[in-house]
């Protein structure tokens, strides 16, 4: 067997004695040793070597590897005169470019192959070379001139009888027609091509074929059509051992999918087809995946994922230098940062994409930057520029027959003739968008386009019609979560609010105030409920019903024989100065009492910026401050008098601007007797509302007057309720001031250890002698004894530090426990899901521990993941309390439950008996009851 040519060192000789092999001395200045002299059919031979080496290495896209093999096998044949070989070879390294999008390149190197098979008069390479160039013009968008090439190529295939080039060259004009959205004759061709790789039996052809007429149907909306082509190639590929195959078909069938707004479904099958690209090496179809999983994360509203599945993307598409998909993944970093409202790093990156989708003569990438650019004008309200990128972006989306493309330009257009209020213009637009949306079935385009036409009705005073449109809207919008999973539920609603929002205001303005109680209802905490209705009842199916009824509301009222308050926080465009900005309009206010009787009230909030440049977010934050509300609680530090006296200054004034614009409204709705239940149903900023101490104008405080208590949303009223009637737990467990763990305050600084709380652990003894126990403290408070311990409490309490995401440190929220063996003694948001919690009280005597991220799911954090493994009350405090007041309070609180179990009414007493001793609020208004008050 003849063996590779190896190179000498001085180190290593390695002796070559096949017999007939002429030899040639070598002077290494020692004893002559002989060596072979390579024939030229040994050099023809390398390069032949050298060329099946570089095939492999392109077909598993290690792209620069195979140009860096074939450059070698070029060398050889160049000097040894091999003109077919020479041929062969570039025409390799066209496929190496065109692989790269340098489609210039490809086209030259095509072109060079195309002219040496001719001369030499190979009519099969020919052909295959005209195929080749045909393929680039079509990747190009121009695809007069690719069909041209492929005729030219299936002309030749007929006429020497090559039916595999045939099909291949049908497969070709199959794919040009179906780019131009001649569907219909892109299946034709698809389907002569598929006979011939029946007819041949060329059974990877055929799958190919197979891949390319569900593509079709995917392009058409008909997505169980393409599922059944796309699920046939897959089956082939997995026959024949076509790995590449494979995952191109799993790639393919995620696509089918996202389109579908199916996300988790998506995912499942971008994450397979990840695997196999992956473990063949296919650095291409891995990117590729890459940034199809970027996108759907980003269609969720997961931001920073998405970013981190394009950064992975971009990185290989550098790597093997693959111009066009490093195009394609800086236009989708742009459109991320487009979402996030960061304008100028989005034109960045566009910038640079579109410099290279011109460069490599990608016209549907060159289209689609220009579409994006165009959003970012338009945000940022040049309307003049957003159009005359948009109008590009549509001639090429219509030169090119890209239908999604085009429909989305509509609908931007559409867009900017609504700013303009130029609303009959707009409606042409989003027409034609929906149209194209429907017919081609792209669902989340489809909904888009459905509340921007209920927007234009809106703004025309048109409210009925209005409502169809974002009823219509919402369906389709709703149809996009099953299946995901809670994070992905969360962050695929909160890009959705702004519809139930419009809604609700579209309703009240018909006076449809129960239908528009409804809509606030089915606009908020979905994720929580369809999470707690899963963990009641052991199903992913049996799930609440997803669109509330006045009649559900009303029934939960008189359950919980408790007064309802819902609040929902109305924005609208204004126009301040030259700009078209979004400020908080109105406050839409429904209280239902223990009867059932609903009640709307609205106030106006345009006053708060337009007298005093404020909003209800700032006068909340302005408000807590001026209570005192202190920083983390990791370093316990007490402010100055002075300061305290600057911050007592404001407070009464900022409590009683709450009371006016919150409670005063609705006053004379609370009920009369001060033991009666009421439940705030907050959104937003008002999460972080110090209820019980607003103030009237008399400076009475409200928990003087009433039982408060909050919850998300209505209906994990009734959630909480039949949880409470599943609680099991026996024991107490109560932990005070654990040995602190030490955490960093941001990713690589250095960690430093939590303060210690005596006060908490004073608390925690003192709770504990009133129910004859012993607490958990200092080392015996660890993480792994309260999991272990907590599904066989009855009540648990836990007074140590909490902590929360968005005060920067990296961790989740948390809470602080001793650490020991593998657990680091943060018992995080995430941990407490994953437990069964069987008591019927949690309370979490910590810092902060009713905070966490505000979403339209409600607030994400320790109380949210509380609840959903199994506890009905969680007491929660909304600042970092003080210790000794806490430690007051909360002996008082279990004295008051002792005697009445009423869990509200005991914080009530135990508030209004600490209010005494310690008068400023910060001391004792921290704390509030989530869900159930029995």
């Amino acid at each position: 067997m003849r063996r590779p040519f190896f190179s000498l060192s001085s180190l290593t000789l390695i002796l070559l004695t096949n017999a007939g092999i002429p030899l040639l001395p070598i002077s290494l200045g020692q004893p002559t040793i002989a060596v072979p002299v390579p024939t030229t059919q040994d050099r023809k031979n390398e390069a032949i070597r050298l060329n099946q080496i570089g095939l492999q290495q392109l077909n598993q896209g290690q792209f620069r590897e195979a140009l860096e093999t074939f450059e070698r096998a070029l060398a050889i044949v160049k000097e040894v005169g091999d003109q077919a070989q020479y041929g062969t070879i570039l025409n390799n390294i066209g496929r190496v470019y065109d692989n790269l999008g340098q489609y210039a390149k490809a086209l030259e190197f095509y072109t060079q192959a195309l002219a040496i098979k001719k001369e030499i008069g190979n009519q099969s390479e020919y052909g295959a070379a005209l195929k080749n160039i045909g393929e680039v013009y079509n990747n190009l968008g121009q695809y007069a001139k690719a069909l041209e090439f492929f005729n030219q190529a299936l002309s030749i295939a007929k006429e020497i009888g090559e039916q595999e080039g045939y099909a291949n060259t049908l497969t070709g004009i199959g794919l040009v027609y179906s780019r131009l959205g001649q569907y219909a004759k892109a299946l034709e061709s698809f389907n002569q091509a598929l006979a011939i790789a029946k007819e041949i039996g060329d059974q990877e052809g055929y799958g190919t074929i197979v891949g390319n007429i569900g593509l079709v149907h995917n392009n058409l909306g008909q997505y169980a059509k393409a599922l059944e082509f796309f699920n046939q190639a897959l089956a082939i590929a997995k026959e024949i051992g076509n790995q590449w195959g494979y995952g191109a078909a799993l790639n393919n069938i995620g696509e089918v999918y996202n389109n579908l707004g199916q996300y988790a479904k998506a995912l499942e099958f971008f994450n397979q087809a990840l695997v196999i690209a992956k473990e063949i090496g296919e650095h291409q179809g891995y990117a590729t995946t890459l940034n199809n999983i970027g996108t759907v994360y980003r269609s969720l509203g997961q931001y920073a994922k998405a970013l981190e599945f394009y950064n992975q993307a971009l990185s290989i598409a550098k790597e093997i230098g693959n111009q066009a998909t490093y195009g394609t993944t800086l236009n989708y970093i742009g459109l991320v940062y487009e979402n996030l409202g960061q304008y100028a790093k989005a034109l960045e990156f566009y910038n640079q994409a579109l410099a290279i989708a011109k460069e490599v003569g990608n016209r549907a990438g060159y289209g689609t930057t220009l579409n994006n650019i165009g959003l970012v004008y338009s945000s940022l309200q040049q309307y003049a520029k957003a159009l005359e990128f948009y109008n590009q972006a549509l001639s090429i989306a219509k030169e090119i027959g890209n239908q999604a493309g085009y429909a989305a330009t509509f609908n931007n257009i559409g867009l900017v003739y609504s700013s303009l209020q130029q609303y009959a213009k707009a409606l042409e637009f989003y027409n034609q968008a929906l149209s194209i949306a429907k017919e081609v079935g792209e669902q989340a385009g489809y909904g888009t386009t459905l509340n921007n036409i209920a927007r234009v009705y809106y703004n025309l005073g048109q409210y009925a019609e209005a409502e169809i449109n974002f009823l219509a809207a919402l369906e389709v919008r709703e149809s996009l979560r099953p299946n995901l999973t809670d994070a992905q539920k969360i962050s695929l609603f909160e890009t959705q609010q702004a519809t139930y929002a419009f809604l609700q205001q579209a309703l009240v303005a018909q006076n449809k105030i129960h239908s528009a109680l409804e809509v606030a209802e089915r606009g908020r905490a979905r994720a929580f409920v369809e999470l707690l209705s899963q963990k009641l009842s052991n199903t992913r199916n049996n799930l609440p019903a997803i669109k509330p009824t006045l009649t559900q509301i009303q029934q939960i009222a008189k359950a919980q024989n408790a007064t309802l308050v819902q609040y929902s926080i109305v924005r609208e465009e204004f126009k301040i100065g030259d700009k078209q900005e979004w400020r908080d309009s109105e406050l839409y206010i429904w209280v239902v009492n223990p009867a059932g009787v609903v009640t709307f009230r609205k106030v106006d909030l345009k006053p708060l910026w337009q007298q005093k440049n404020t909003n209800l977010a700032k006068l909340v934050t302005v408000t807590r401050q001026s209570i005192g509300v202190r920083g983390l609680g990791i370093i316990s530090v007490e402010p100055s008098p002075e300061a305290i006296q600057k911050q007592q200054a404001n407070q009464t004034q900022s409590l009683q601007k709450l009371y006016q614009l919150l409670i005063a409204p609705i006053a004379d709705l609370l009920p009369s007797d001060s033991n009666s239940p009421v439940v705030f149903i907050p959104q937003q900023a008002l999460f972080l509302v110090p209820f019980p101490a607003l103030q009237d104008e008399k400076g009475t405080y409200l928990i003087d007057k009433h039982t408060i208590l909050t919850a998300p949303s209505i209906q994990v009223l009734e959630l909480t309720r039949k949880q409470r009637q599943t609680v099991s737990g026996k024991e107490m467990l109560i932990v005070g001031n654990p040995t602190m763990p030490s955490i960093s305050p941001q990713v690589g600084e250095e960690p430093i250890k939590l303060s210690n709380l005596q006060g908490a652990e004073a608390e925690a003894q003192e709770i504990a002698k009133l129910f004859n126990t012993q607490p958990l403290i200092g080392s015996q408070a660890t993480e792994t004894a309260i999991k272990e311990q907590i599904s066989g409490a009855k009540i648990v309490h836990l007074a140590t530090h909490g902590l929360i995401d968005n005060f920067g440190f990296d961790v989740s929220g948390a809470v602080a426990l001793a650490p020991s063996g593998k657990e680091d003694g943060l018992l995080t948001s995430g941990e407490i899901l994953d437990l069964k919690i069987n008591a019927e009280l949690v309370v979490l005597s910590a810092c902060d521990t009713g905070r966490g991220e505000i979403t339209g799911d409600g607030v994400i954090g320790l109380s949210r993941s509380l609840i959903s493994a199994g506890t009905p009350t969680v007491i929660v405090s909304l600042w970092a309390v003080p210790d000794a007041p806490t430690a007051d309070l909360m002996s008082q609180f279990y004295r008051n439950l002792q005697q009445e179990p009423n869990k509200a009414q005991a914080l009530r007493q135990a508030m209004l008996t600490t209010k005494q001793q310690h008068p400023n609020p910060r001391d004792w208004a921290a704390f509030t009851v989530i869900g159930e008050a029995q």
